[in-house]
């Protein structure tokens, strides 16, 4: 495996230790949750040891042709937004403290059983912001027990052009964008939670607010947004594999120097949906999938089925829900068109990725209540004031420039 972007690109090799997450039993002593874990998701809050830049939003991957007829084909795209809520015109960085991943399990075919196994880890890492509010990326791709990292990539600045880093490597060419960008998401998520109090009795019982009514909770923000093109043949290697699971995750880094996971994310609406106390979603976030079934992950799993059971599901329904959820990542099978909604394999998981304007709450929404619920009324392009994003761009990253 090799990567170059330049002749004064620094190059180091070594065998890599994928290390797993924190035991999640820990996490949920009575006590609590250290302060240092103490935030989530998307709209899910944050506390002063852990910052906007610390907190995941949204995981896409699509298949580049999918996205832009014009592109080669045989390339994915990964895009990892983090830093909700950033207001217009305001410039926010990636943290210096942290590493942003994405994890990827290659996978036997679509019915094959998540393992959360990390077959392949691409890491970014960001230094101080330069006089020109540029950060340095240093990347590193981890497979097959090695690893090679490429220095000297950068981001883009804001009110500059998108910055596009590309690399060899013998599989073929990537690209790296890091910057801000127009959050994507739609979603009136202020209503969900209405919705959700109503069906767990903690509220008053509401519907959904009608097309003309329904806002946007995610109309006119940011987000910090990392995005690479990647040839399948390099993540593939000598395997053949085109079936992959996806998550994508935060560690911090502690005062001796050790990363501890702090945010993971994968399927969309999934950890926030069904898990609705703060200190759960919290160990949520600070393990891998492979703890997302086990014994020691049973509270968050009990929680999950009372929202489910809420939701109006019976015991079989639920149990299989459960089933095509967790362990959550994201898989997606690059034989077919890219697209949340696409396929689904066997035990009802949506098996295509994600793309950029996907209406994933409509999706799941509807699963998740037997199509009781059909969505939220919302859309990319809006149906009144309170909605409506950008157009996205025609080339990569395609994410839509920033407010």
């Amino acid at each position: 495996m090799s990567l170059s972007i330049s002749k004064v690109t620094q190059f180091s090799w070594k065998k890599s230790l994928i290390l797993g997450g924190v035991s999640i039993a820990a996490l949920l002593v009575a006590t609590g949750l250290p302060k240092a874990l103490v935030a989530s998701d998307h709209d899910d809050g944050e506390v002063d040891t852990k910052g906007r830049n610390l907190n995941l939003t949204d995981l896409y991957a699509y298949r580049e042709k999918d996205q832009n007829p014009n592109a080669r084909d045989g390339d994915l795209i990964l895009t990892m937004n983090s830093n909700p809520r950033s207001i217009a015109r305001q410039q926010y960085f990636f943290s210096t403290n942290a590493r942003y991943e994405f994890k990827l399990t290659r996978v036997a075919d679509k019915e094959a059983t998540p393992t959360g196994q990390e077959d392949i880890t691409l890491r970014f890492e960001f230094g101080a912001p330069n006089d020109r509010n540029q950060q340095q990326i240093k990347f590193t791709a981890i497979k097959d027990g090695k690893e090679v990292s490429a220095t000297n990539l950068r981001t883009t600045a804001l009110n500059e052009k998108a910055y596009i880093n590309r690399l060899e490597s013998k599989n073929g060419k990537i690209a790296v964008f890091a910057g801000l960008r127009e959050d994507p998401f739609f979603f009136d998520v202020e209503q969900f939670f209405r919705v959700r109090a109503g069906a767990l009795s903690t509220g008053p019982g509401v519907g959904f607010r009608a097309p003309d009514q329904a806002a946007d909770s995610f109309k006119g923000y940011n987000v910090n947004a990392i995005a690479i093109r990647i040839p399948q043949e390099f993540l593939a290697g000598t395997t053949g594999t085109n079936v992959y699971d996806i998550w994508e995750t935060i560690s911090l880094r502690d005062g001796n120097g050790k990363y501890q996971q702090v945010e993971r994310l994968a399927r969309p609406a999934i950890n926030e949906g069904l898990i609705t106390s703060n200190s759960l979603l919290n160990a949520f976030n600070s393990v891998p999938p492979t703890a997302d079934l086990s014994p020691a992950a049973a509270p968050i799993a009990t929680e999950a089925i009372r929202t489910l059971k809420a939701l109006g599901n019976n015991d079989n329904r639920t149990k299989a829900l459960l089933g095509a959820f967790l362990p959550d990542v994201m898989r997606i099978d690059t034989t077919g068109n890219s697209g949340y909604g696409n396929a689904l394999n066997g035990k009802g998981s949506p098996i295509r990725g994600r793309m950029i304007k996907d209406d994933v709450i409509d999706i799941t929404l509807s699963v998740l209540t037997d199509g009781k619920v059909k969505g939220d009324n919302v859309s990319y392009e809006g149906s009144n004031l309170a909605q409506g994003h950008k157009a996205l761009e025609g080339n990569f990253p395609y994410l839509a420039l920033p407010n």
